[in-house]
């Protein structure tokens, strides 16, 4: 192995565990600790909702600074976002207030978009540095594996008799070991010259059709926040309403993020250069499908299946996305990704309390068939851009070679 795949994988691993710590644990641990929580009688369903929409809100408020603003020294951001994201995790477990976990998960989700905002952008323009920008997937591995490790975890917790605030305290140890881990890297390696003076180069606007594409593509890609929040948001609630004193809803959310890893680490097979709106459409129709298994089969064998195919293109998005954003801005991509980011948490605010709203019947059946649908309607504003704007023809070459 050469000395710039080596650096490529350094990279890779250290985006990896970057996102495993702020997407995995500072986002999603929330999700599987949710019905410990609600089981202690700590919060209720609505207030469960209500925090999930904190952490929505702050991440779409962190994703819009970035837009708005993007700092020189991308590394010392990363860093100082993974150290917030040990403290506002442990935070969850030392305090008991309401009103201290709404702040919490807010601050956390704008800690988590400054994290994925600058780790993405850095790792994914080092790689094209090191000419390995195929191995981009890698780094959406994170997420993943930071799912699927809390999930088992609280799987082991809940047969332990653990109360959530362990878990919380468990998981901020956790991340203060993936954080170790990346320290040297982020610290050490040399900032971009693109990343460091990308701010101070004069943005060139684009013309009428690119605005449109541009604006079309945030709007799709903010569907994708909207489409998949209420399932994974509320996953380990409805499995256990659909599954009562079965041990199978403690390995959906597993599930979910194995699949979530795969997928991101398949994506590493697929062409850089081919036309990833296309295959963003075929990612939205899989996670439509995933839904609606768990409706038409709601049994173990429907929400296994259902998480699996909701997982696989969940981060795959984000990489088919970001290269998308690269594709139209070129090395003014990170303010694009910032605002396709925000529009993403636009998308996941609206989902939970819709979720609990149309579930005081019951039922969050209605809130599936929604997102399954809109995930639908994005897959076909992505098909449609395909068919309005081609790709160049010389991308269109290298898709071809």
């Amino acid at each position: 192995m050469d000395a710039n795949s080596r650096a490529a994988w350094k990279t890779c691993l250290a985006g990896m565990l970057a996102l495993s710590a702020a997407m995995g644990i500072g986002r999603f641990a929330f999700t599987p600790l949710l019905p410990m929580m609600l089981h202690e009688g700590s919060l209720d369903l609505q207030m469960g909702g209500w925090l999930a929409t904190a952490n929505y809100v702050g991440y779409f408020i962190g994703a819009l600074l970035c837009a708005i603003h993007r700092s020189a020294r991308t590394t010392a951001m990363i860093r100082t976002g993974l150290v917030a994201t040990v403290v506002l995790t442990l935070g969850m477990g030392l305090l008991h207030s309401p009103s201290w976990w709404l702040a919490l998960r807010v601050l956390s989700g704008v800690i988590s978009a400054y994290v994925f905002v600058y780790t993405a952008g850095w790792c994914l323009q080092r790689l094209t540095q090191l000419q390995r920008p195929e191995l981009g997937g890698v780094i959406f591995c994170g997420p993943g594996l930071g799912i699927a490790l809390t999930g088992l975890s609280t799987g082991a917790m809940v047969a332990a008799n653990w109360h959530a605030a362990a878990g919380w305290i468990l998981f901020a140890l956790l991340a203060l070991g993936l954080t170790a881990v990346t320290w040297t890297t982020f610290g050490a390696a040399p900032e971009s010259a693109h990343t460091a003076h990308e701010d101070q180069q004069a943005d060139s606007a684009p013309g009428a059709a690119l605005k449109s594409e541009i604006r079309q593509q945030t709007i799709g890609y903010g569907i994708a926040g909207f489409g998949y929040i209420i399932t994974a948001t509320f996953l380990p609630v409805i499995a256990r309403q659909a599954l009562p004193g079965s041990a199978w809803p403690d390995f959906f959310w597993p599930i979910f993020g194995a699949g979530v890893a795969i997928g991101a680490f398949g994506a590493t097979r697929l062409p850089v250069q081919g036309d990833q709106r296309m295959l963003l459409c075929w990612s939205y129709l899989m996670q439509a499908l995933g839904i609606m298994l768990c409706i038409i089969l709601p049994n173990a064998i429907g929400f296994a299946l259902g998480c699996l195919l909701l997982g696989l293109p969940f981060t795959a998005i984000t990489l088919f996305g970001m290269r998308e954003a690269r594709r139209l801005r070129g090395i003014h991509a990170s303010k694009l990704m910032g605002s396709m980011t925000a529009a993403y948490g636009i998308g996941q605010i609206a989902g939970p309390p819709l979720a609990t709203t149309l579930a005081e019947g019951g039922s969050f059946t209605p809130s599936l068939i929604v997102a399954a649908l809109s995930l639908v309607a994005g897959a076909g504003l992505y098909y449609r851009l395909t068919i309005k704007n081609p790709l160049p023809e010389s991308v269109a070459g290298l898709k071809r070679a």
